[in-house]
């Protein structure tokens, strides 16, 4: 049983757990967004669904529907997400890279406690 909670409690699987919630949550969000362009484009073109379009009596407008709306939410997630998620990764390594070049190589630290143990002796 210690076994099964240590699991349950386990940093990793709460984690997931709330990423899960949030992507859910998230999705209803790029889901409405996605709606909402969806319903100007129809009010451009006074269809605001594009399900009754039929080309030589094939109906395609569901088809058509549907990469509008991937359009649409892969637009969404990649400016609401992955641009902001960039830009902030680019900030995070600028400001840790002074620190990084400053630090002095492994062979600087070595040559360093050799002298020191030179000076004890």
């Amino acid at each position: 049983m210690k076994g099964f909670k240590d699991f349950l409690l386990r940093g990793n699987l709460i984690e997931l757990a709330v990423a899960f919630i949030l992507a859910a949550a998230f999705g209803a969000v790029v889901t409405s967004f996605t709606q909402l362009i969806m319903d100007i484009i129809g009010t451009l073109g006074a269809q605001p669904d594009f399900s009754a379009v039929a080309i030589a009596g094939v109906n395609v407008g569901r088809f058509i529907t549907a990469v509008v709306a991937f359009v649409i939410m892969s637009a969404v997630v990649y400016f609401g997400i992955v641009k902001p998620y960039e830009m902030l990764k680019k900030l995070g390594a600028k400001e840790s890279a002074p620190d990084e070049a400053g630090a002095p190589t492994s062979e600087e630290l070595l040559a360093e406690i050799r002298d020191l143990l030179k000076v004890r002796a």
